[in-house]
């Protein structure tokens, strides 16, 4: 019996070790297929040089300075603007320490930074019992070329805070996470960035009035928009201090972007309904951008991002909305595991539980990363051409390929195709050896025109500007054009 079961046993491993041939059948090769470069895929030597040296100069000892410094404010209550800044405490003074900060740096680069206010008075509401003036502190810096200055990329955050009662304006509202985390990375931001020069102008923000509402950033928004600025991409970090509980992750922090466009017309809302476009808005396309920057650049430092595709936590809302809300592409940052005993709550200790949003919960090494991961996007846009204009695809016939038409940008030298499966989330770059290129149409506005050998069915395209040196613009979808 034993004898018969071991013969069995190496007939069975024989079987197993002969290659599996059907009766009449040959076996053959696997078709070869064109590898696609997923588009995060960065080599190291790839990267900008200065912008690499940049994230270096990102301080924690610096983004512990600022986080207790906004803490020793007391309470920056909107609220609270009333009270003078000579006293120390307050709204008014912390705004007023900020713009000193934008100004220091300024005074260390020649003067580069324009530094501002935003200021007007919010009328009585639901969250503001009477009028009450807000302001909003920024500083630009401007870009170098004429032709790409008017390009704007912005990082946000608040600086305004609040503890258990939205009203009180005298009890300790340390804030030190919600929001003095995310103002620490705008003006981190503007410390290291303004060091550096650019094509395209970069701002560095802090808003007041968002525990209110999002007054703030609404105002600004809506200003930005009434002046024209053609703002690419807003970054708002909210709550990105890494609190201290066991189960924080510190090696992510989240990304959350709007899939629909909050402002998108009925008539632009037909379109991504019948063809599966609400995963493409320009700020998924941002937080995609984000996510490659990520990979190639805070490798070194053991960090990347992990994208959220919805446009906030569930109960929750933050300034990028704002911005979504004004048609400008916007996504927050966030950290990944938030411990709400240390948000909007009064300082104080029970059952064994610390409240209160103390300093002590910060992790400011996490700050310094998740300042680099904002530094290295601004500075990758910002050097970056201009995404390219007017970029369609034709479907005047049924068939089973795709033509791509576009408007190269000033300083694009080598547009890429991006592609990727309709359920897939990273893009890849498609390889040219799968693109015929056209000639161009003559005339002012030149296009560029290609065909691809895919079904336009069966996946999602998008093309992005390149220049000389590798610096690559946010992607853009192509409309459909008959």
């Amino acid at each position: 019996m034993l004898g018969k079961r071991i013969f069995l046993l190496i007939v069975l491993l024989m079987g197993l070790c002969l290659p599996a041939v059907a009766e009449g059948h040959s076996i053959r090769a696997p078709k070869s297929r064109t590898k696609v470069a997923p588009a995060a895929a960065r080599k190291r030597a790839d990267l900008d040089p200065g912008i690499a040296q940049a994230l270096k100069g990102i301080s924690p000892a610096r983004v512990r300075h600022t986080i207790e410094m906004l803490v020793e404010f007391g309470n920056r209550s909107t609220l609270s603007s009333a009270q003078p800044a000579a006293s120390g405490r307050g709204i008014t003074a912390a705004r007023d320490w900020i713009k000193s900060e934008f100004e220091s740096y300024s005074k260390d680069c020649g003067g580069c930074l324009d530094v501002q206010l935003d200021t007007f008075t919010q009328p009585k509401s639901e969250r503001v019992p009477q009028p009450t003036e807000i302001s909003n502190v920024y500083a630009i810096l401007h870009g170098t070329d004429s032709e790409s200055d008017n390009r704007i990329v912005l990082v946000t955050g608040h600086y305004d805070s609040r503890n258990s009662d939205n009203l009180n304006t005298t009890e300790p509202a340390p804030g030190a996470n919600d929001d003095g985390s995310g103002a620490a990375v705008s003006l981190e931001c503007a410390r290291v960035l303004s060091k550096l020069k650019f094509p395209a102008t970069v701002i560095f923000l802090t808003v007041a009035g968002e525990e209110q509402g999002l007054y703030g950033s609404k105002h600004f928004a809506q200003m930005a928009r009434q002046k024209g600025w053609q703002i690419e991409a807003v970054l708002n970090n909210d709550i990105v201090g890494g609190d201290k509980n066991p189960e924080q992750n510190p090696k992510t922090v989240r990304v959350f972007s709007e899939g629909v466009p909050a402002a998108a017309t009925e008539a632009e809302l037909r379109p991504i309904r019948a063809l599966g476009g609400e995963n493409d808005s320009p700020s998924r396309e941002l937080a995609r951008y984000v996510a490659e920057i990520g990979g190639a650049y805070l490798a070194p430092y053991g960090f990347s991002p992990t994208l959220i595709y919805r446009r906030d936590r569930y109960l929750r809302g933050g300034d990028h909305t704002a911005f979504n809300e004004e048609g400008f592409a916007a996504i927050r940052f966030t950290e990944w595991r938030e411990d709400f005993h240390h948000q909007h709550q009064n300082v104080r200790t029970e059952n064994g539980i610390e409240y209160g949003d103390l300093p002590k919960f910060v992790d400011f090494d996490y700050v310094a990363n998740v300042a680099r991961l904002n530094s290295a996007t601004l500075a990758s846009l910002a050097l970056a051409p201009a995404p390219p204009q007017n970029v369609k695809l034709a479907i005047k016939e049924l068939d089973n390929n795709t033509v791509l038409a576009w408007t190269p940008s000033t300083g694009s030298v080598d547009d890429e195709i991006l592609s990727r499966a309709t359920d897939a989330g990273p893009w890849n770059v498609l390889p040219k050896i799968q693109v015929k290129f056209l000639d161009m149409e003559s005339g002012k506005n030149q296009r560029r025109i290609a065909k691809i050998d895919i079904s336009k069915d069966n996946v999602i395209f998008a093309v992005r500007s390149v220049d000389s040196k590798g610096h690559k613009s946010l992607p853009v979808v192509p409309t459909p054009e008959r």
